[in-house]
């Protein structure tokens, strides 16, 4: 089999799930080399609205990029997520600011004018019932046609693994959180 023999696709639908570490940062790395190339990028971020170190990376290179990247932070923290949720914050905004971000997600997706979207934690969203399986499978299947798709967080349903055409499991072996180890900055987060 030589190279001749294989096609290439316009667009693609990239899954990084998995309960190892290391999604965002692939979604990231995927983030840098679409940007290399020259491509029209949207990162938006589901569920994580604290500081953490991409944003300010995002923030200091955009201006570099001018609209060749677009940058939307959604979420309103951890939802269902036992002792690390949020409190303070209710069932009805949790849903409120994933819808945002979802609108923003589609809204990227289907007009035509980035090459990549990549939507952080968009899996976590859909398993905890922020957003629906059904809204999952129409951003995917509505997206424009040379636009590519990267959809990060765990839990990745099942039902949708045939819209894929990439699917990473990031699987841990070992994390220091398991020892009662809180997350590392500039490592974690």
């Amino acid at each position: 089999m030589s190279f001749e023999d294989f096609k290439t696709k316009e667009s693609v639908v990239i899954v990084y799930t998995g309960e190892g570490k290391g999604k965002t940062s692939a979604g990231l790395g995927l983030l840098v080399r679409a940007l290399g190339n020259r491509w029209h990028v949207a990162f938006i971020q589901f569920i994580k609205y604290w500081g953490v170190s991409e944003h300010v990376m995002l923030r200091d290179i955009a201006p570099l990029f001018k609209d060749d990247l677009y940058f939307y932070k959604g979420g309103k923290g951890f939802y269902k997520a036992g002792d690390l949720s949020d409190n303070n914050i209710s069932e009805k905004d949790h849903k409120l600011a994933a819808k945002t971000t979802y609108d923003e997600a589609m809204k990227a997706a289907t007009s035509g004018k980035f090459e990549l979207v990549i939507c952080d934690e968009i899996n976590n969203a859909v398993h905890d019932g922020l957003i629906t399986v059904n809204q999952l499978s129409k951003l995917i299947s509505s997206r424009a046609k040379n636009t590519s798709i990267c959809l990060t967080g765990r839990d990745f349903p099942k039902e949708l693994l045939p819209m894929a055409d990439i699917v990473t499991n990031m699987t841990k072996v070992k994390h220091h959180f398991d020892d009662k180890y809180l997350a590392n900055k500039g490592i974690d987060f």
